[in-house]
């Protein structure tokens, strides 16, 4: 090797064989991914389905709020997600509480988040006269609380919430905490028997003591057009601040799926059986309450 050749190979550069890597694409910050939204929102690059519902919204915006909560603030434990199905139609009967309806809220994180499904609640018709609220409601998912939607929605397979109890439950006092309030007139019942869609009992522990309801300001609640105007030790003393819900822990709890294999669609026009079937199932959401509230002890450690 003479000198010209020994100065060109010195003068060679090196290349180390692991230095040679696959480029990889620059991930996304969290402007690109919000920006990317908000271009297929206006160019109408998004999907919904015949009840307005939204998975992209629901999962980009509402969701993450949500999640929030319940991660951080009510701290939720969930139990029985195997009694939840992977997929097909089922009601998902639930107890209903909390002077807000948190729990629907927190419920449908559970679901999605641990699940894998969305949960469509079945709402009073009051949610969806409020014109934001109501669009929000959609946009997540849900709709009116109406035997067409919901045979509808087991139809196409959908896991269906709904909360019997209504606003007698939601908005009962805090001395009355835990106890089921009545389950209507067993619509729910006749619906899961005529398309023959499993019910899963629900027990939520932890919504009661979030806002606890001490009075209740009946004349301004029939003036306003709502079921109720509630009083709490923080609302309306602490004006805005006094609708930061309280950190109580929270656990969610699903029973065994009952099915209705035995009973034939006829047996949702005989008021006997839908009466019995209503009643068995709020007595058996009933004991998951009591066994979940020993479990979880204090209301806010």
């Amino acid at each position: 090797m003479n000198a010209h050749d020994r100065a060109e190979e010195q003068d060679a550069e090196v290349i180390p064989l692991n230095a040679v890597q696959e480029s990889k694409p620059p991930e996304q910050t969290i402007l690109d991914r919000g920006l990317a939204f908000l271009r297929r929102r206006l160019a109408g690059e998004y999907e919904i389905d015949e009840f307005g519902f939204d998975p992209e919204f629901n999962d980009k915006l509402l969701l993450p709020i949500a999640r929030t909560l319940y991660e951080h603030w009510f701290r939720v434990e969930l139990s029985g997600l195997e009694n939840i199905p992977e997929k097909g139609g089922a009601l998902l009967v639930a107890n209903h509480s909390g002077t807000l309806p948190l729990d629907g809220l927190m419920l449908s994180v559970a679901l999605h988040d641990h699940a894998g499904r969305d949960l469509r609640l079945l709402g009073a018709d009051l949610v969806y006269q409020v014109p934001l609220l109501g669009h929000l409601s959609r946009k997540a998912g849900h709709t009116l609380a109406c035997p067409s939607d919901a045979a509808r929605l087991l139809d196409k397979g959908e896991l269906v919430g709904v909360f019997p109890e209504g606003f007698k439950g939601v908005g009962k006092p805090f001395g009355e905490r835990y106890k089921l309030q009545r389950f209507g007139r067993g619509g729910f019942v006749e619906t899961a028997l005529r398309e023959n869609a499993p019910i899963i009992p629900c027990a939520i522990v932890g919504a009661e003591e979030i806002y606890p309801k001490i009075a209740d300001l009946k004349p301004l609640a029939r003036l306003l057009g709502l079921p109720y105007f509630p009083i709490t030790p923080t609302f309306p003393l602490l004006g805005a601040a006094g609708l930061v819900p309280l950190p109580s822990k929270w656990m969610i709890r699903f029973g065994e799926p009952m099915p209705l294999d035995e009973y034939t669609p006829e047996a949702a026009e005989d008021p006997l059986t839908v009466f019995n079937l209503t009643d068995h199932v709020r007595e058996n959401i009933q004991q998951m309450l009591y066994d979940t509230l020993l479990r979880r002890g204090p209301a806010f450690l």
